[in-house]
Formats: structure tokens, C-alpha cells, sequence
């Protein structure tokens, strides 16, 4: 099987509603399909923190459609880049895999002025990745 053409990135948090859903959103809209995009969790929530949705249509991207998704050992394997942000030791570790963690405030039970800052510095971390990844962005 021939690897992608383009990088792989994973983005893992416990609830895969917060944190990796903003990264995976912005990944997506900066990188464009010069990237592939996953988010997953350790420990799925029913659906996606109310208050990240709101931060990021306010900065004009829409996952009010976004459900958390369960991480599986086969997300992992097909990932180029697997980033962590607070799911500790539950992630699956495979040699030869760039693991980075990214220490984040946890927007769980947080209104939306407590996301915006949590957002922004995601935004933030994308585009330096981006650029660690050689890709150009579109946004």
C-alpha cells in the first residue's frame, strides 16, 4: 500500500469535543487538501461543547455537523502526525509515528469567552505546524 501523497495529521483528546475538534477544523480550512485530517478521542462525548462550536463560527467555520469519534488503533496507524492535547497515556504509540503533545486549557464546562483564547492558540499551533509540514495554507 503506497503511503499518501500528502501528510496525515491526528488530533486525540479525551472528549473529542473541544480541543481536537477546533485543531481538526482549522487543519482542515488552512491546510486544505494538502493535508489529511482526523480528530478522535479516548473517551468520546456525546456530541460537541455547545460553547466550541459558537467560538468557531465566529470565526466563520461551521462543525455544528461534528460528532466525537471514538480513537482506534487503525486512526493512529494511517497517521502521519499524531498530536495529543490532555489524553495522557491512552493513546497507542507506534515507532516511526511524530507524536507532539500540545498542552491546552480544557474547554470543558467553559463559556465561549473562555474558548476564544483556547481557539486562537490553536489556530496558532496549526499554522506553525503547517509550516513544520511544508505545507502552503489557504486561509
Amino acid at each position: 500500500m503506497r503511503a499518501p501523497a500528502v501528510p496525515s495529521v491526528l488530533f486525540v483528546c479525551v472528549h473529542n469535543a473541544g480541543r481536537s475538534q477546533m485543531a481538526a477544523a482549522f487543519l482542515t480550512r488552512i491546510g486544505g487538501d494538502r493535508v489529511q485530517v482526523r480528530s478522535a478521542g479516548s473517551a468520546p462525548a456525546d456530541t460537541v461543547n455547545p460553547a466550541v462550536v459558537e467560538a468557531l463560527a465566529e470565526v466563520g467555520i461551521d462543525i455544528s455537523a461534528e460528532t466525537p469519534k471514538v480513537l482506534t488503533v487503525e486512526a493512529v496507524q494511517s497517521s502521519d502526525v499524531v498530536i495529543t492535547m490532555g489524553c495522557g497515556d491512552a493513546c497507542p504509540y507506534f515507532p516511526g509515528k511524530r507524536y507532539l503533545d500540545w498542552k491546552l486549557d480544557d474547554p470543558a464546562g467553559q463559556g465561549v469567552a473562555a474558548v476564544r483564547p483556547i481557539r486562537d492558540e490553536i489556530e496558532r499551533r496549526v499554522r506553525g505546524l503547517l509550516a513544520d509540514l511544508g505545507v502552503q495554507l489557504t486561509a
